[in-house]
């Protein structure tokens, strides 16, 4: 845009220059002619013989250029015209030659005065234009240059500006394309790279970088998961020879409280199994699940723990298939997590309540004590515990909760219930039941 607009002046300014040195040759050639023309004449007084194609140029009837021949004391000698006033004033001698313009009539008048030796004399002779009946060629191509050319500057501009949008946005686009695979990249999917491909050449250095940067993380995610699930399994086992064990302790008491520890180790042993698997999910945007079913299932595996802790569970709103976006599996286990806190946190002889609704939602109800406003949005960050000091788990369940609701684009929220307990409420997206 900026060489559109400037070239053009820049090419009237160079333009006006070669114009204006080629006027002042023109005006020092015609000086030097008249100065050929001056001789000294015997008693020594300055002659001036013009042939008549000069008196002619000269004369005030064509009124275009003039001529004046004066001593350096500002005495006019010879004039071309009859006003007896000098064209110019008398320049400095040191000058030899002066370039000059004045004010005639009304018109500009432009030329040049050249110091002249002839015989004994010194003398200034000046020749001048009358701007105002300058060349035919010149006149047109100063005057009516942004008339015949400047027309063509604005089509030009927004030209460049159309052709300069359209190359950068071929040159940017595959920056875009870059852009729009990093935001894909997270914990749960670490295998995406930016694409190389059209990339600019100064640029390809950078996404090569940022790709080895993320293949790095992608094997520090691998190796913590690997631990993870590895040091998961490799609990089970002593928990199961632990558990048994416990049964040979003659004292039952002692025995009942050994197992309820055993139990919360092996639910934290469970639910880091479970982020395990998580962070290796691979999401299938068209896989569904029936929501009833799966509620019905973790109701009927949850049931024989809420009876032993004097508390009942039950189910409403699953008379008729729910089916929604997910994988069955991992909502189940999001679900159960949701109901086990549940029959964790409400009193003996009170009820845990799971509700199916039509627009792909379950919501879990307790009697307990309910979530505090302050803490709804803490309860679902990773290991967090509104009281590290109560044993029994490890701040894993709810974070699980998230994960794989939102893996599957819906959300988990959490409010008062009507009995005065907490209300956690999943929402999926509906799908199509299937035929």
């Amino acid at each position: 845009m900026l060489t559109a607009v400037v070239m053009p002046l820049v090419l009237f300014w160079l333009l006006n220059s070669e114009i204006t040195n080629l006027h002042r040759a023109a005006m020092r050639d015609q000086a030097e002619a008249i100065a050929r023309k001056i001789t000294a004449g015997p008693d020594g007084k300055l002659v001036l013989d013009l042939p008549q194609a000069l008196r002619d140029l000269y004369s005030e009837a064509y009124g275009r250029y003039f001529y004046d021949v004066i001593e350096p004391s500002g005495e006019l000698l010879f004039s071309s015209r009859k006003s007896g006033t000098l064209l110019f004033p008398v320049p400095s001698v040191s000058q030899r030659v002066s370039y000059q313009e004045a004010r005639r009539n009304g018109s500009v008048v432009s030329g040049a005065s050249v110091l002249r030796r002839i015989g004994s004399h010194s003398v200034w002779i000046q020749v001048a234009e009358d701007l105002s009946h300058r060349d035919v060629i010149t006149d047109d191509i100063v005057a009516n240059f942004f008339r015949h050319v400047g027309w063509i500057t604005l089509p030009i501009l927004l030209l460049l500006l159309a052709i300069d949008i359209v190359i950068f946005r071929r040159a940017m686009r595959p920056l875009l394309d870059a852009s729009e695979d990093a935001k894909q990249i997270g914990p749960a999917r670490t295998d995406v790279r930016l694409s190389a491909e059209r990339i600019p050449s100064e640029i390809l250095p950078l996404v090569a970088a940022v790709n080895q940067a993320l293949d790095r993380l992608a094997a520090g995610f691998r190796a913590q998961r690997e631990f993870t699930a590895d040091a998961a399994h490799e609990l089970r086992t002593p928990l199961a020879i632990l558990r048994t064990r416990i049964d040979t302790i003659a004292d039952r008491s002692v025995a009942a409280d050994l197992h309820r520890d055993i139990d919360g180790m092996g639910r934290i042993v469970g639910q880091l199994l479970d982020i395990a698997e998580l962070n290796t999910l691979v999401v299938d945007p068209a896989e569904t699940a029936d929501l009833s079913a799966v509620c019905a299932e973790v109701v009927e595996f949850i049931a024989p723990l809420a009876v032993t802790r004097h508390k009942s569970i039950g189910l409403k709103g699953a008379a008729e298939p729910r089916p929604v976006h997910g994988n069955a599996e991992m909502l189940r286990r999001a679900i159960r997590n949701l109901v086990e806190n549940a029959v964790h946190h409400t009193p003996a002889g009170t009820s845990v309540e799971v509700v199916v609704e039509a627009d792909g939602a379950v919501s879990v109800l307790d009697e307990g004590p309910g979530i505090p406003a302050e803490q709804r949005d803490l309860i679902f960050e990773r290991f967090w515990r509104s009281d590290r000091r109560r044993p029994g788990g490890a701040g894993l369940g709810l974070s699980i909760v998230r994960r794989v609701v939102e893996q599957y684009g819906g959300t988990v929220t959490v409010g008062d219930g009507p009995a005065g307990g907490a209300r956690f409420t999943v929402r999926l997206r509906t799908a199509r039941a299937a035929h």
